[in-house]
């Protein structure tokens, strides 16, 4: 069971945006890598296409999963993961904190 998921609310835990908070854009489960909107910006030089223009253009590069941490809806603070189990026997992720169900 995956820790982060698509659409999760983070925090960056290291780095030179430490302290920034995003959502979750992509996950790169191969390379252990997210994509967080607006963290991590970058300029990257692109070519002239029939579609898009040429030049500087601003995006989001990857960061490890290790350095950010999902924000607990109920606590609002950067928090570790668990896994609970329902009584229907489905496995959900918990705060550490708190116990809340983070959905």
């Amino acid at each position: 069971m995956l820790r982060l998921k698509k659409k999760d609310m983070v925090m960056v835990m290291a780095g030179k945006d430490k302290g920034k908070k995003g959502e979750i854009k992509e996950i790169r489960p191969d390379s252990d890598r997210v994509v967080v909107m607006g963290v991590n910006i970058v300029s990257k030089h692109k070519r002239t296409t029939k579609e898009k223009p040429g030049g500087i253009h601003k995006l989001e590069a990857s960061i490890h999963i290790s350095n950010v941490q999902i924000i607990c809806p109920k606590c609002a603070k950067p928090v570790k993961t668990k896994v609970s189990t329902a009584p229907s026997g489905d496995k959900m992720r918990a705060c550490r904190k708190c116990g809340e169900v983070i959905l």
